[in-house]
């Protein structure tokens, strides 16, 4: 099952006033704007025009994947509280939108998240776009559309550290409040505030056709097939194409550690006596990294291995997103034993009957050391628990070389002899979605774009 993003909003000039929506559907795995919809409604409330964005998002998310899990991000508390189920909806405009978002999919496929106005830019500026068309007597094209290209270089910008250390922390505080909804008045826009306390009256306006344009981006994944009879899609029930109803799936983004002292060389660098820190250049990579999953917005916790590098690593990250950090011990690294601190080329001279018993056999350790198979079953362990506590959500795995090659083994079903055939450099991201059925999909491996 494919995971989508819908980050959604809406405007009005007047409250009530010339009012427009933008949405956008994400691909949740790899960060990719998959769709994006606007449209100019005519006069409206805020409200209003929040609930059409969310309507927009939701159907073209659905015409990419009707068996999709979504996740729906907006700046709007109303809309996401009503949506949730945790406020009531009283207001006799809202209750038809809601219930027409409601119909899109599923309960059980959708969840709704809360977010700062800041983090929801690129939905902002669609609903800017549509507004500012519509002022014009125009419709919104995608095709004069910049505002993935304005949200894109608003978060590169916000990612970039800037103020004293501590203001880092503080700020991560404050994101964390935020989420937890201990500080009811943070973050709210305005228009969020107002209506939070007074819902304005809407102003009758017919709703138009939803306008959603697929965005041209390379490796963009094909829409599902399906046929639509009478305005309902009918989506094959055998095959290939058949939706599967197993919940949205534990995604694992996995970020080896930066480098250290001993990673240029080539070293054997375990967990069994070598625990060394990052150097500078992994300091960077570590900092571009989190600039990256800053950027994207998708990491909802961050599990590291209980090695420093990994450690630096993961608070370098956790200091962006306003998370913290939890520690796995099934996550460290290979034990190497003997080996520690010495490169291939080295063991190789000074014990080549234990290297190549080694490299013949999972079973084998190096000399007190750890072999593969075991860390398979600790790793498989670690997976197991963390699937179970994080099913649909995508978590941040901060961890090495052979946890991450394993992990990505285990979900091809592949021989232990693939973990030789797997490049994986430092600070790369790989990524695996992990189903209810027990079934597995690898969907990025070595990624190392952040770092150029």
């Amino acid at each position: 099952m494919r995971e989508f993003i819908v980050e959604a909003d809406g405007g009005s000039r007047g409250n009530p006033g010339p009012a427009g929506y933008g949405a956008v559907v994400i691909d949740a795995a790899t960060g990719e704007t998959l769709r994006e919809a606007a449209e100019y409604i005519g006069v409206a409330t805020n409200n209003v025009a929040e609930y059409k964005g969310l309507v927009a998002g939701l159907k073209a998310a659905y015409e990419l994947d009707p068996a999709a899990s979504v996740h729906v991000r907006m700046d709007s508390k109303l809309v996401v509280e009503q949506m949730s189920g945790r406020w009531k909806i009283k207001h006799p405009d809202m209750k038809p939108l809601a219930a027409e978002a409601a119909r899109v999919f599923p309960a059980s496929q959708v969840t709704y998240e809360w977010i700062p106005r800041e983090k929801n830019k690129h939905a902002d500026r669609l609903a800017n776009e549509a507004m500012d068309a519509g002022k014009q007597g125009k419709r919104w094209e995608a095709s004069d559309s910049t505002a993935e290209l304005d949200a894109r270089a608003a978060r590169s910008a916000a990612a970039e550290p800037s103020g004293p250390p501590g203001d880092a922390a503080a700020g991560a505080a404050r994101a964390r409040a935020a989420l937890a909804g201990t500080d009811a008045g943070a973050g709210l826009t305005g228009t969020d505030a107002r209506a939070a306390g007074n819902v304005a009256a809407a102003a009758s306006a017919s709703a138009p056709a939803v306008t959603a344009a697929p965005v041209a981006t390379a490796g963009t994944v094909a829409p599902a097939a399906s046929a639509l009879v009478q305005g309902q899609a009918v989506v094959p029930t055998v095959g290939w194409a058949a939706p599967a109803d197993l919940g949205a799936p534990a995604t694992f983004v996995l970020l080896r550690h930066g480098e250290t002292p001993l990673t240029p060389q080539k070293r054997f660098s375990g967990s069994g006596g070598t625990d060394p820190s990052l150097s500078e250049v992994g300091r960077e990579q570590a900092e571009r990294a989190a600039a990256a999953f800053a950027a994207r917005g998708t990491i909802q916790a961050i599990v590291s291995s209980p090695l420093k590098r990994c450690q630096e690593t993961a608070q370098a990250v956790a200091a962006r997103l306003g998370l913290d950090v939890r520690v796995d011990e099934g996550l460290r690294e290979t034990d190497f034993g003997a080996w520690e601190g010495l490169t291939f080329g080295e063991v190789r001279s000074r014990r080549p009957e234990e290297l190549n018993a080694w490299l013949a056999s999972p079973e084998v350790a190096s000399p007190g050391g750890e072999s593969f198979a075991s860390v398979a079953q600790r790793v498989s362990a670690a997976r197991d628990r963390l699937t179970a506590e994080y099913a649909g959500r995508t978590v941040l795995l901060v961890t090495h070389v052979t946890p991450i090659k394993t992990l990505v083994r285990l979900a091809l079903g592949a021989p232990p002899e693939s973990l030789f055939r797997m490049e994986l450099s430092a600070a790369s991201v790989s990524a695996v979605a992990y189903y209810a059925d027990g079934n597995a999909s690898v969907r990025l491996l070595n990624d190392t774009s952040h770092l150029r």
